[in-house]
């Protein structure tokens, strides 16, 4: 089995949704032969989502022919894509920034999420081209997310919502999510409350996950 294992925070050991989800990884490797493949955005040294980029995105879809430039972006977005393309599971840990994502994630999506490539569309409808089979994804926040408190997750999540989306949209079938509020709360105790409530949730998911 292969497992693409995602990082998203550059705070390296510092980072809560790092240490949960290599946590989550080790588990899996001591029952598990995989194969891990880390991709951590901050260090994979992504290429910028700009005009030769987004040329070459739409060359791509057209089969024309692409310049020295475009054909350089487009074939590191390829070996990127490959990455998606090749693996049977997916961890992935974010924290939340301004209530979305960090832009690095979002980079790599506009990176990979291609026509053809990580996805169909016909002009009238959307299809999936991965064929992942697991996904589970580690969402940090600072503050508690409660509807009916002031701060409503119907409001204020951006975080979630849409990466739950986007990851069912290009083939996800199962998809877990645990979700760590309070992780950087001013009061370390009930921070170190919820890492702890997370890191034992996450460990009940390795069966189903292997399996």
């Amino acid at each position: 089995m292969k497992l693409l294992e995602i990082q998203s925070s550059p705070r390296g050991e510092s980072s809560d949704s790092i240490t949960l989800t290599k946590s989550f990884v080790e588990a899996c490797r001591s029952d598990n032969a995989s194969i891990i493949d880390t991709l951590n955005v901050w260090h994979e040294r992504l290429p910028e989502f700009d005009y030769e980029a987004i040329g070459a995105k739409y060359k791509a879809v057209k089969y024309e022919t692409m310049t020295e430039a475009e054909t350089k972006v487009w074939e590191r977005s390829r070996w990127l894509i490959q990455r998606f393309q090749s693996t049977d599971r997916i961890v992935l840990g974010t924290p939340m920034w301004n209530f979305g994502l960090p832009y690095k994630l979002k980079q790599l999506i506009d990176l990979v999420a291609q026509r053809n490539y990580l996805f169909t569309y016909d002009g009238k409808q959307y299809g999936p081209l991965l064929n992942v089979e697991k996904a589970i994804v580690v969402y940090t926040r600072g503050s508690r997310f409660m509807e009916g408190s002031s701060l409503p997750p119907s409001r204020f999540d951006h975080q979630a919502t849409y990466l739950d989306f986007w990851l069912r949209l290009v083939g996800v079938r199962d998809l877990r999510r645990v979700i760590v509020d309070n992780a950087g709360n001013q009061d370390r105790q009930e921070s170190e409350m919820s890492l702890a409530k997370g890191k034992t949730t996450l460990e009940r998911q390795v069966e189903w996950f292997l399996n």
